[in-house]
C-alpha cells in the first residue's frame, strides 16, 4: 500500500472541521462561564453550525479530494463531491434546526448546557465527515463519532427513568450493529487487502476463489451492521422507546440526522465499494424496504390518540415507514446500469423528509410545553389556540403523506416510485403504493384533530398559553418556509433525482 500524501486540503475538510473545533471551544468555555451566562454556549453552537454551513459554498464545484495515496491507483480517503456536499448540507441544516429546538428544552428541563452542546456538535461533526469518507476505516470512525455522543444525549435527563432506559436500548443496539459491521469490514479487508472503497470495488470483481466465501460474508455483515443504523426492519426495535425517552430535539435529530448517517454509509458501501455484489445486496435491500415500510406504517396505524406520548410514538413509527421508502432507490440501484443515478431519488427524498419531519417535531415540542404527555388528543383544537402552529403542523403532515398542498412530498414519493419501476421492481412499487395509502389514514386523522373544536377544558387552557420561545418559533417558521418554497418548485426534486451525485 502506498503512503499518504502529507498535504491537507483544509478547505475541503472545512465543514466537519469547523463543527468539531466549535464543539471543543464550547467544552473549554463551559469550564469558565458562570452559570447565569451558560446560555451563551447555545449562541456559539448555532453560530458554529452556520459557519460550517457557509464553508460549503466554496466547494460547490464538487471536485476536491485529500488524504490520497501517492502511488499506484489514485484513491483518496476524503472526497468533497456533489454527493458529499448535499449530505453535509442536510446534516448541518438539520443540526441547526435541532439547535434552535434545543434552546428552550435546556431551560425547561435544566439540562447541562455545556455537555449538551458539545455532544450535539460532536455528533454533527461525525455525521458531516461520513459522506466524504472513501475508505472503510474513515467511514467506521465517522459513523461512531456520529453515534457515540447520541447515546449520551438520549440519556441526558438523568432523573428520568425512561431516558436512561432509552439510552441503554439505543446503546446496546448500536454497539451490536458496530460489532457486526466491524467484523464484516475486517473480512472485506482480508479478502481484498485494501480499505479504499474504489480499490475494494476493483478487487472484488476478481477476488481469489479461496477467499470468495470470506468476501461474501464480509459484504453481508457490513450491510447488516448498516441496516441497524437505518432502523430497517427487523433492526428497528430500539426506535419507539428511544424517541419517547430522549429529549424531543434529540428525537428529531435521530429521526433525520441519524437516518442520514445510516443511509449515507449504506449508499457508499453498496454503490461505490460493492457494485460487483449487487446480486446479493439488491434483493436483500428490496425485501428490507418492503418489510420496513409495512411494519412502520402498520405500527403507526395502531397508535391510540389518548395514549401518553402517542404523538412521538406515531412520529417514531412513521420514521420507520419512511426509512422503507428511502431504501427503495438503493435497492433499485442494483438493477440498473447506472446506479449513481438511482440514489439521487433517495437523497431527494431525504432532503424533503428532513425539512418536514424536523418541522413536525418542532410543533410537537411546542405542544409539549403545555401538554407534557404529548398525546395526539392534546392536539385537538390546536387551530383555535395557535392557528399558525396548527397550519404548519397540518402542512408538515400532508407533506409526509404526499398530499396537496404538500406538493414536495408527492413529488418525492413519485421519484422513489419511478426508481422502483424503472429498475423492474414492479412488486416493490405495488407494496409502496399500498403503504402510501395506509399512511394517508393516520396522517389525515392527525391533521383532522388539529382543526376540531376544542372541548371546554382545552378552551380554558387556550387562555393560559405560555409564550413561545423565539428559537422554537424560528425553527417552526424556517421548516415551514423551506417546505413551502420546495412545494412551489417541485420540479427541482425531479431534476435533482435525475442527476448523478457520485
Amino acid at each position: 500500500m502506498g503512503s499518504l500524501v502529507q498535504s491537507v486540503d483544509w478547505l475541503a475538510i472545512a465543514p466537519p472541521t469547523v463543527t468539531a473545533v466549535v464543539a471543543l471551544v464550547i467544552l473549554v468555555a463551559d469550564l469558565f462561564l458562570p452559570e447565569e451566562r451558560k446560555p451563551l454556549l447555545g449562541g456559539i453552537a448555532i453560530g458554529g453550525l452556520l459557519l460550517a454551513g457557509l464553508s460549503l459554498l466554496p466547494l460547490h464545484d464538487g471536485d476536491r479530494s485529500t488524504f490520497c495515496l501517492s502511488t499506484g491507483t489514485r484513491a483518496c480517503s476524503y472526497t468533497a463531491d456533489h454527493f458529499t456536499l448535499v449530505i453535509q448540507f442536510l446534516v448541518l441544516g438539520g443540526a441547526l434546526l435541532t439547535a434552535l429546538l434545543s434552546v428552550s428544552t435546556l431551560t425547561d428541563f435544566k439540562l447541562p448546557s455545556g455537555e449538551y452542546w458539545f455532544l450535539l456538535l460532536s455528533s454533527a461533526a461525525g455525521a458531516a465527515l461520513l459522506p466524504a469518507s472513501r475508505d472503510l476505516a474513515t467511514l467506521v470512525v465517522a459513523l461512531e463519532v456520529a453515534s457515540l455522543p447520541a447515546f449520551a444525549l438520549v440519556g441526558l435527563r438523568r432523573d428520568d427513568r425512561r431516558s436512561s432506559e432509552a439510552a441503554l436500548k439505543f446503546f446496546l443496539s448500536s454497539v451490536t450493529a458496530t460489532a457486526v459491521m466491524l467484523l464484516g469490514v475486517s473480512f472485506v479487508y482480508a479478502a481484498t487487502g485494501t480499505l479504499h472503497l474504489t480499490q475494494v470495488a476493483e478487487t472484488l470483481t476478481d477476488v481469489d476463489p479461496r477467499l470468495e466465501t470470506l468476501a461474501q460474508a464480509g459484504v453481508a455483515l457490513t450491510l447488516v451492521g448498516l441496516a441497524f443504523k437505518t432502523a430497517a426492519v427487523p433492526f428497528h426495535f430500539w426506535v419507539p422507546d428511544t424517541y419517547v425517552g430522549a429529549p424531543l430535539p434529540i428525537a428529531a435529530y435521530l429521526s433525520v440526522i441519524g437516518k442520514a448517517v445510516g443511509f449515507t454509509g449504506l449508499i457508499l458501501v453498496t454503490v461505490v465499494a460493492f457494485p460487483s455484489y449487487s446480486d446479493i445486496w439488491g434483493p436483500a435491500l428490496a425485501v428490507l424496504a418492503a418489510l420496513t415500510m409495512t411494519v412502520g406504517n402498520a405500527a403507526a396505524l395502531r397508535q391510540r390518540a389518548d395514549r401518553a406520548n402517542s404523538a412521538v410514538r406515531l412520529l417514531a413509527w412513521s420514521s420507520v415507514g419512511q426509512a422503507g421508502y428511502l431504501l427503495v432507490p438503493i435497492a433499485a440501484a442494483a438493477y440498473t446500469d447506472d446506479p449513481a443515478h438511482a440514489i439521487g431519488s433517495t437523497v431527494a427524498y431525504a432532503l424533503m423528509y428532513a425539512v418536514v419531519n424536523l418541522g413536525a417535531f418542532a410543533v410537537a415540542a411546542l405542544v409539549a410545553r403545555t401538554s407534557p404527555a404529548n398525546r395526539i388528543a392534546d392536539y385537538r383544537g390546536l387551530y383555535a389556540r395557535r392557528p399558525l402552529a396548527a397550519l404548519a403542523m397540518g402542512f408538515f403532515l400532508l407533506c409526509l403523506a404526499g398530499l396537496p398542498p404538500g406538493i414536495i412530498g408527492l413529488f418525492a414519493k413519485v421519484t422513489v416510485f419511478s426508481a422502483a419501476v424503472d429498475a423492474g421492481l414492479g412488486w416493490l412499487a405495488v407494496v409502496m403504493a399500498i403503504n402510501v395509502v395506509i399512511a394517508l389514514y393516520y396522517y389525515l386523522q392527525w391533521t383532522a384533530v388539529l382543526f376540531r373544536a376544542p372541548d371546554e377544558a382545552e378552551a380554558a387552557e387556550g387562555h393560559q398559553r405560555l409564550r413561545v420561545p423565539t428559537p422554537l418559533a424560528t425553527a417552526i417558521a424556517l421548516a415551514a418556509v423551506l417546505g413551502i418554497a420546495l412545494s412551489g418548485a417541485p420540479q427541482l426534486v425531479l431534476r435533482f433525482a435525475s442527476g448523478a451525485l457520485l
